[in-house]
């Protein structure tokens, strides 16, 4: 065993997970479950009167706890899994706690297949998935207060870190049968056919011989297995994106102080919405004032923000259940658009009409993409910056436009901002649109301030629209549209927001 599991879930012997950055002294060890207490070298020293006191006097009951909305499409979705790979062992690993630094970890997010398949999202559980079909969660349930861990850990235990579940009440919530994660290393050295999704627990990954071809078409099958939408999940996504709009609604109330503070205080603004209604932002906010806005992932939201530039705010929330939006509107600083600002964010709002007019079941995933950049090719002509003909800039052997477009217009939504991105091209980018697909629609214009091939006007001005629709019989439905994307529905919004 590798002896990074003294950090990890703890399955081994205490032999196998003793490092010395694990103890501080003889009585980090809880003798009554042979795990590693996680101590510092600054706490206090634990008298075996203090801990046997500890160990005594505590109501252990379970709690009643209801079944899920998500535990029969969990059930469902483990037998579609199962019958793609008859016979054979599936292992889809939460993942564990990642260092922020020296001693403190970042907030815990399971790993997206992980939860697809059986709706936990506590630390360190795996779910196999058995030959037969039968499917078991070994997770780490909360320690008993019988040992020092529930009041010694610093990563597990019950007074540090809160109240894990109990391995009963993770059953009774998701429907699998649950077992201590302890037992999973006799599981997975059975003879049998076994695949893992790699890449999520090196603990796990260590307990498996690695097979690439069957690891890969497992992350390929379970990528695929989510680009179809269920009501269930459409109805998350909703919810992510409702509160996504609330979020960017703070943030222009409270615009006052984002013109004293700079992108920070929009940052947090949107923040503090995200986690009081869902479970976290999506991904790392983008708020890009000025020329940040030509810079895609510009996530330092550092700089200030300034009358008379446009500020670019790409933000999602992260639902509790996990489902993410992920929206961008370009607003004026001052409220009102300049004659330039306009006319440049009135071209990106008519490339993202032809891109969602262009999308229905049964077209290329690309349709989108290629009607927005027809419609941004010819304004990039009427500004007189391609050095080519229209047509020539359009073929696939130039793409000379791109210069200042520069991504794709669309990608696949759900649990991950790029969700499904294990497919395979066939099924994703060269793929056909199908009913219940969910998928960014988000053409852009970013002209860098060092562009000397553009007009000194145009330099540091990023303008982007993205907006989250679903694939519906008949063409796309915007989950978004709370949100005014045209020139003048902008400048209406912000007016009546800022009062």
């Amino acid at each position: 065993m590798p002896s990074h599991l003294g950090r990890g879930v703890g399955w081994g012997t205490v032999e196998e997970q003793i490092t010395p950055a694990d103890l501080t002294d003889p009585t980090d060890i809880a003798p009554e479950t042979a795990e590693v207490v996680r101590t510092e070298s600054h706490d206090p020293a634990v008298p075996d009167a203090y801990a046997a006191f500890m160990r005594t006097g505590w109501d252990e009951r379970e709690r009643d706890v209801a079944l899920h909305p998500i535990a029969s499409y969990a059930a469902d979705r483990r037998a579609r899994l199962a019958a793609m790979f008859p016979g054979e062992r599936l292992v889809l690993p939460a993942g564990t706690y990642k260092v922020r630094a020296n001693d403190t970890d970042y907030r815990f997010r399971p790993d997206t297949a992980h939860t697809y398949f059986s709706g936990n999202q506590t630390t360190d559980a795996v779910l196999v998935i058995e030959a037969d079909g039968s499917a078991v969660l070994y997770a780490r349930p909360r320690s008993g207060r019988d040992s020092d861990e529930f009041f010694r850990d610093r990563q597990y235990g019950t007074l540090w870190a809160g109240e894990r579940p109990s391995l009963g009440e993770l059953e009774a919530s998701l429907g699998v049968a649950t077992r201590h994660v302890s037992e999973l290393g006799s599981v997975l050295t059975r003879p049998g056919k076994t695949r893992v999704h790699r890449g999520v627990s090196a603990d796990v990954d260590a307990l498996v011989a690695a097979d690439d071809g069957r690891d890969s078409e497992l992350a390929r099958v379970i990528s695929e297995m989510r680009l179809i939408k269920d009501e269930w999940e459409l109805g998350e996504l909703t919810e992510a994106v409702d509160a996504t709009v609330l979020g960017f609604e703070d943030s222009v109330r409270e615009w006052g102080q984002v013109l004293r503070y700079g992108e920070r205080w929009l940052e947090g603004t949107f923040f503090r919405r995200a986690r009081a209604m869902g479970n976290d932002i999506g991904y790392d906010s983008i708020v890009a004032s000025g020329s940040h806005a030509t810079t895609l992932h510009w996530i330092d939201n550092t700089g200030p923000v300034r009358p008379g530039e446009l500020i670019l705010c790409d933000m999602g929330v992260e639902n509790r259940n996990l489902y993410t939006a992920d929206v961008t509107r370009t607003m004026p600083v001052s409220g009102t658009f300049t004659p330039l600002q306009r006319d440049l964010h009135t071209l990106v709002y008519d490339a993202q009409e032809a891109s969602i007019a262009a999308l229905a079941p049964g077209k290329p995933f690309l349709a989108g993409h290629d009607a927005a950049m027809v419609v941004l090719a010819h304004g990039l002509a009427d500004l007189d910056l391609l050095p080519v003909s229209v047509d020539e800039a359009l073929d696939p052997s130039s793409k000379v436009y791109a210069r200042w477009t520069l991504h794709g217009v669309s990608h696949m939504l759900g649990m991950d901002v790029h969700d499904c991105g294990q497919a395979a091209p066939e099924s994703y980018r060269d793929g056909i649109l199908a009913e219940n697909m969910v998928l960014t629609v988000e053409p852009g214009l970013y002209f860098q301030a060092d562009d000397l091939l553009v007009p000194e006007e145009l330099r540091g001005i990023g303008i982007r629209i993205e907006d989250d629709v679903v694939v519906t019989a008949d063409g796309v439905r915007n989950l978004s549209a709370a949100l005014p994307r045209d020139a003048a529905g902008v400048e209406e919004w912000m007016g009546r927001l800022r009062g």
